[in-house]
């Protein structure tokens, strides 16, 4: 897998890459948990709700605390796909990352009581995770992920499938960070965002977002992970907008304090560049991670969004045990976003070769 995902072999720290990647994947669902409880509120309506504080942890939302929304059930996708792909390296010697990650969203489109993409074999939805009874909720999926997978195409940066730079891209590929070196997690962040999304202000903070987490995943703090994301950035055609964002999001974080106005002068985080921008400023601002996730999701906007990928970030940054343990306790499908975030580790850093077996095979299967 090498060739398409790159490989880690020290991460620099006492931090395990188990560590960090259940940290990753558990920190942003805890994050688009609770700020889906004030998301398309407005920061006065969160404190007439909650106190002058804001939301201070899991509350309702969805008819139950740490309720997780369409961010996570398409991360979750994200790392079925990724899995999947290095299967079918493994098997036939061929895969695009692009394409089975494109069909784990086909098989997310399916548990949101979705058609499948005019053509698309109804068999192909195996697999463990579409059977999952908890991701057949409908939780406000994004008009724009909806039309694109349902339209039987695959965007791709060269090849736009609409013009939008909603926030929908960069919220849901986390986990390519996870598993690749920067400069192959930023191309592949970007490809993987562009599937739905085709403005770059949509797909270049998602490449941005793979590659800060796989340079945390190598060592770095959030500043330099930014540092180390801002060359290739640079390198990519359109990139002035995202990168001007990035920068405000790096100065609020290490200048300011971290509160619903100051977070507000960069937006209200719906697309992508912002929601990247928000979430960099409250993790490289961030006390501790309950610290810097109640800020990401205390304003006026995507709080559910920039909440996620703050909680990614910080997640991959301390590793799972910073996260507070009763946010976990709540936390909505808690059990299989761990189950996955141990097998994510064990396809691409585990040293046994179970992953060759065919129960392997039927588990994620190579499609």
């Amino acid at each position: 897998m090498d060739k398409y995902c790159g490989t880690i072999s020290d991460v620099g720290t006492d931090l395990t890459p188990l560590d960090r990647i259940r940290g990753c994947l558990l920190g942003g669902a805890v994050g688009d948990a609770i700020g889906a409880a004030v998301e398309f509120a407005s920061w006065s309506e969160i404190c007439a709700a909650h106190g002058d504080a804001g939301i201070t942890g899991m509350e309702p939302s969805y008819g139950r605390r740490g309720a997780i929304t369409d961010d996570t059930q398409m991360t979750m996708f994200t790392v079925e796909g990724l899995i999947r792909a290095a299967v079918r390296l493994h098997h036939t010697g061929i895969t695009t990352v692009t394409g089975v990650v494109w069909h784990a969203y086909q098989r997310w489109l399916v548990t949101q009581g979705e058609e499948q993409a005019g053509g698309w074999e109804g068999e192909k939805v195996d697999g463990w995770l579409a059977d999952v009874t908890g991701l057949h909720e409908r939780r406000a999926p994004g008009d724009t992920c909806l039309a694109a997978l349902t339209s039987g195409l695959m965007g791709a940066p060269d090849i736009p499938i609409n013009d939008s730079k909603g926030c929908g891209g960069v919220m849901r590929v986390a986990p390519v960070g996870l598993i690749a070196t920067p400069d192959v997690a930023f191309a592949h962040g970007i490809d993987v965002a562009a599937i739905t999304h085709g403005h770059p202000g949509g797909y270049l903070p998602a490449g941005v977002l793979a590659a800060m987490v796989a340079s945390i995943m190598h060592g770095a703090s959030i500043t330099d992970a930014v540092t180390d994301a801002t060359p290739l950035l640079r390198s990519h055609r359109d990139h002035e907008d995202v990168l001007r964002l990035l920068d405000g999001g790096r100065r609020l974080g290490t200048a300011a304090t971290l509160n619903a106005p100051t977070i507000e002068r960069i937006g209200g985080g719906w697309t992508g560049d912002e929601a990247l921008a928000i979430a960099v400023a409250c993790a490289i601002g961030a006390d501790d991670f309950r610290h810097g996730v109640l800020a990401a999701a205390n304003h006026s906007g995507d709080s559910d969004s920039t909440a996620a990928i703050c909680g990614n970030l910080l997640g991959a940054l301390w590793g799972v045990d910073a996260i507070p343990r009763e946010w976990l306790a709540e936390l909505e499908l808690r059990d299989e976003i761990d189950t996955l975030a141990h097998d994510l580790h064990h396809q691409f850093h585990a040293a046994d070769k179970a992953v060759t077996t065919a129960s392997w095979f039927m588990r994620y299967p190579g499609w």
